[in-house]
């Protein structure tokens, strides 16, 4: 069974673009706050389509660390999407050509990854263009908005945007780590390397890039020596 019409990946694409929109607000309008603007913002959302990664590549470019910390922390962040497309190039259809898998591969999203490999059979390209479509316009819109938000909203509200953020980070790692002790000791981790990187003498001199990067292969590298899964759970 191939699916491969484009009104159904437009279909499943809707909810995604509309909470890609919502956080994608949220980059916009601190990348603003941070001195980048509204042009530059839009055009890294254009580009990357990894939240994530925004984020943290806009702590690196705040900071005004090197090249070479920007690269290395997008590796670490961004490295599961060349794992995800190795396996989504499994399951497009054999008629898929080698340039329509590197459109495809620009979009591959952890959410419309996980969309992609829950439909039975294979996938086609009309399909994976239409799922990908509206997400990238929700992605890119919600920051164009956020990013012109930031530019005319009052300071009150740009504050109060900005401890939602904050709380909407926190929504979504507490429900994980309260049904997972593996998540909730990786967060842990997570929570006293940076304070240490934050609050120590010394390691306090480490630049941001370098610090997400550390914190990031720690906690993680403690995560899979603690908790490694299983090869029949893989």
């Amino acid at each position: 069974m191939v699916h491969n019409k484009i009104r159904a990946g437009l279909r499943d694409g809707i909810p995604i673009a509309l909470g890609y929109f919502s956080v994608s607000f949220s980059f916009g309008m601190l990348a603003v706050q941070d001195g980048i603007s509204p042009f530059h913002a839009v055009l890294i959302s254009l580009m990357n389509l990894t939240s994530a990664g925004q984020f943290a590549g806009l702590t690196v470019i705040v900071s005004g660390a090197s090249l070479v910390e920007m690269a290395l922390t997008q590796l670490v962040i961004n490295i599961r999407y060349a794992l995800m497309s190795v396996s989504l190039s499994q399951k497009l259809d054999s008629s898929v050509k080698t340039f329509q898998r590197m459109l495809i591969a620009y979009g591959n999203t952890d959410e419309i990854f996980a969309v992609a490999s829950s439909k039975p059979g294979t996938v086609g390209s009309k399909y994976m263009y239409g799922l990908i479509l509206l997400p990238v316009i929700g992605w890119v819109g919600g920051t164009l908005t956020g990013a012109v938000a930031s530019t005319i909203l009052p300071a009150a509200v740009i504050s109060a945007l900005g401890v939602a953020l904050y709380g909407m980070f926190i929504a979504i790692v507490v429900p994980v780590a309260k049904e997972s002790k593996e998540v909730l000791l990786v967060v842990a981790v997570s929570l006293v390397f940076s304070s240490a990187f934050y609050y120590l003498p010394v390691l306090r001199n480490i630049s941001s890039g370098f610090t997400i990067i550390i914190c990031t292969v720690a906690a993680a590298g403690i995560g899979a020596v603690l908790f490694p899964i299983k090869e029949e759970q893989a």
